[in-house]
C-alpha cells in the first residue's frame, strides 16, 4: 500500500544531517558542511511565509543551514521536500482541512513557478494573483513580477 503524502512528510528519514560538503560540490561551495534537512523542517519553513510574501527553495535551504550551523543547505533535497509538502497540503485540503502549508508561495530560482506543484501553473497563478502578485509568461515558463521585492526572511 502506498504511503500518503502526509506520511511521507512526517517520515524524518533520519534527517536532518549535517555532513562535510562532498568533493564534487567543493568547487561551487568550497570547504564546510552541508545540511540535508528533514521533510517537516522544510514544510514548517514554508508555513512561515506570510500572505503576500514569497520565498525560494534556495532561501529555505540557506535559512535551515544557518539554523543547524551548516555552511550551505542542500537545494535538491529542500526542493524535493517542498514538493512533498505541496502534495501533503493538497491532500489535506482535499480532506477538508482549511489551514495548509502555502506551497504556492515557494518559487524556483529566478522567481519561476514550479509547474510540478499540485494543480500545475493554473492553480499557482490563481493563488498568487489572489494574494496580489503579478505573474507573467516567458516562453513556456511562468514567473512572478518583481519577486525579489516580495521575498520574506524566514
Amino acid at each position: 500500500m502506498r504511503k500518503s503524502w502526509k506520511e511521507r512528510l512526517e517520515n524524518d528519514l533520519g534527517l536532518p544531517q549535517v555532513k562535510p560538503i562532498p568533493s564534487r560540490m567543493k568547487q561551487l561551495h568550497g570547504q564546510g558542511t552541508i545540511l540535508i534537512p528533514a521533510p517537516m523542517e522544510v514544510a514548517k519553513a514554508i508555513d512561515h511565509v506570510p500572505k503576500g510574501k514569497l520565498t525560494t527553495v534556495s532561501r529555505i535551504a540557506e535559512t535551515l543551514a544557518r539554523a543547524h550551523g551548516a555552511t550551505v543547505g542542500c537545494n535538491v533535497t529542500t526542493g524535493i521536500f517542498a514538493w512533498i509538502a505541496a502534495y501533503a497540503s493538497n491532500e489535506a485540503a482535499n480532506k477538508g482541512k482549511k489551514k495548509v502549508f502555502p506551497y504556492w508561495r515557494v518559487l524556483k530560482a529566478g522567481g519561476e513557478l514550479n509547474s510540478k506543484y499540485p494543480g500545475g501553473i493554473e492553480n499557482l497563478v490563481g493563488r498568487l494573483e489572489s494574494e496580489g502578485h503579478q505573474v507573467f509568461q516567458r516562453g513556456k515558463r511562468y514567473f512572478v513580477q518583481d519577486y525579489e521585492r516580495k521575498l520574506t526572511n524566514l
